[in-house]
């Protein structure tokens, strides 16, 4: 399967590490101009920013979950690029909260953390994306969900919900946006091999998890980076508002 991104911009949020890198250097190496942003960890968006190939790419530290630095990111953003292709809202966090062990203090932080992170976050980077693509009538936006929204996730029942509000929103501004010629596309993996993932794939429960699936394992992240290219690029604008599973067979859905 060969791609070729040339001249096109793209931004990639939690974009450094496990699914977000495998996607960026695949964008990279198909003549892709990445932009790829972090939470924190700048030492590892370094190497990833110098393992693309290519020239020309950047990162930028961005906290999703504030509003105001999503602001500044476009405002930087605009002052560089005259356009925007692709957005792929990556970035995201997995924090447990058990109902019957946790107390309401913990309770009530992660859920909010996890929504400002999953829903909101995304919601606002799709806001300022939209006003870029909207000029050139053309746009991609790929939200990363995860098959939680639909199987569950009883020790982190904010991911769950935030995924299955991330699917909502897509799909209303899927049918909101089809006018101006920007297409949204969700996709939803079960357990990746990513850093995110990491704890809960050791072990015997990891073990657990990987027989889930009759292939006896999770998804690579490179298998998920080929699925947001193949949506990425031109020729599938009508399966926008669709959501896609890539979950090994590890969850059926009606």
């Amino acid at each position: 399967m060969t791609f070729d991104f040339s001249g096109k911009n793209i931004v990639i949020t939690g974009g450094t590490r496990g699914i977000g890198r495998a996607a960026a250097e695949l964008f990279a190496a198909a003549g892709g101009n990445v932009i790829l942003t972090y939470r924190s960890d700048a030492e590892t968006a370094g190497q990833t920013l110098r393992a693309l190939t290519g020239e020309g790419h950047q990162i930028y530290q961005l906290d999703v979950s504030d509003p105001p630095a999503i602001q500044n990111f476009f405002s930087w953003y605009s002052d560089r690029f005259d356009k925007l292709d692709v957005l792929v809202n990556n970035a995201g966090v997995y924090l447990e909260h058990k109902i019957l062990e946790t107390d309401f203090e913990n309770w009530q932080k992660n859920w909010e953390e996890t929504i400002k992170a999953n829903l909101t976050g995304p919601a606002n980077m799709c806001f300022f994306a939209v006003k870029l693509m909207a000029r050139n009538k053309y746009g991609k936006i790929i939200n990363i969900s995860s098959r939680g929204a639909f199987r569950g996730k009883p020790d982190h029942p904010g991911y769950g919900a935030s995924k299955a509000g991330l699917n909502a929103m897509s799909q209303s501004l899927a049918i909101a946006l089809a006018p101006t010629g920007i297409s949204v596309h969700i996709i939803a993996p079960g357990f990746v091999e990513t850093e995110m993932a990491a704890s809960a794939l050791s072990g015997e429960p990891g073990e657990a998890i990987k027989r889930q699936s009759p292939f006896g394992r999770v998804a690579k992240p490179e298998e998920v980076a080929r699925l947001i290219a193949v949506y990425a690029g031109d020729g599938l604008e009508f399966t926008s508002a669709g959501i896609v599973d890539i979950n090994g067979a590890s969850y059926l859905r009606s």
